[in-house]
């Protein structure tokens, strides 16, 4: 009788570790589920989109939000532009005749900006640095395939460069029509840890305008007089629920300090707030709603 009780609760135990198992494996197969996005329809129009990294990161961080894009059916081309550290950009793949809307991940060898004597003034950095990596890598496509209007993604610190280039360029003769432009998690006006304090910054909601001018967030304010004014604008930003008011790095304040500097130039301005762990800095990259709003905001 005793080895017979012992027989089944063994039995009973191998069914309970099964089910809880079972319950695991699917539980991160949702979790994988949440991040594909439902087939779509877009638009026939073909415009390439250009992805620019952050601070330390490369195009593989681009890649997982790619590739849920084109399994979307959005785009069925994704090629790689690598802008080496003397700014020599090189395309890695021939975007083909038949590509439909296809995605440009850049990758910048320099990503720390390393190469910019800015003496600690990142201003300058974006400036000198970033601004022409950028250039560099959207010539080298417009040039090979004639695109006369581009899209721009751009991730944390690919953000500074991409306004500090559109900053230097724009309104001269070669520079390409953005139609739209996503920032996500933009540190306009400073980051925490670094030069801005948790609930420091103070943002006007009507324009925008934050309470402290940081030299980062100086440097673009010309940007109030150039910004293209055929460009749509898509602010994504991230907002942990902690207290914090921010992505973890990010102060939503800082991110939305980009208002400002683009009120009354853009064609269009929106802000989506990404709440809870996904909208932790780094994961914004791989997050279903982000691409679920790219997707919409982009293409459809």
């Amino acid at each position: 009788m005793k080895k017979k009780g012992i027989g089944i609760i063994s039995l009973i135990l191998i069914i309970i570790i099964a089910i809880v198992a079972g319950i695991k494996i699917k539980q991160n197969h949702d979790e994988n589920a949440v991040q594909e996005i439902q087939p779509v329809k877009v638009s026939s129009k073909t415009v390439p989109t250009f992805f620019f990294h952050g601070w330390g990161s490369s195009w593989h961080a681009e890649d997982t939000m790619a590739q849920a894009i084109k399994r979307a059916g959005a785009t069925n081309t994704i090629v790689r532009v690598n802008v080496n550290k003397k700014g020599h950009a090189r395309l890695i793949c021939k975007i083909k005749k038949n590509a439909k809307n296809p995605l440009v991940e850049v990758n910048f060898s320099d990503n720390k900006l390393t190469n910019s004597q800015y003496n600690g003034q990142y201003a300058n950095a974006y400036d000198s640095t970033g601004a022409r990596y950028v250039k560099n890598a959207i010539d080298l496509v417009r040039n090979k395939y004639h695109y006369s209007k581009i899209n721009i993604v751009a991730h944390s610190m690919g953000n500074l460069e991409v306004a500090s280039y559109i900053k230097l360029n724009a309104g001269k003769k070669n520079f390409p029509q953005i139609d739209h432009l996503v920032a996500m998690a933009g540190h306009y006006d400073g980051i925490i840890g670094m030069n801005d304090k948790r609930h420091q910054l103070k943002i006007d909601k009507k324009t925008g305008k934050p309470s402290i001018m940081r030299p980062e967030y100086r440097n673009l304010l010309s940007l109030r007089k150039i910004f293209p004014k055929n460009t749509k604008v898509l602010n994504i930003y991230g907002n942990l629920e902690d207290g914090t008011n921010s992505d973890g790095d990010v102060s939503n304040a800082s991110a939305q300090s980009l208002k400002y500097l683009i009120n009354g130039r853009a064609k269009s301005y929106r802000q989506l707030m990404i709440r809870g762990k996904g909208g932790q800095h780094s994961k914004l990259y791989n997050n279903a709603q982000v691409n679920r709003a790219l997707v919409n905001f982009l293409w459809k």
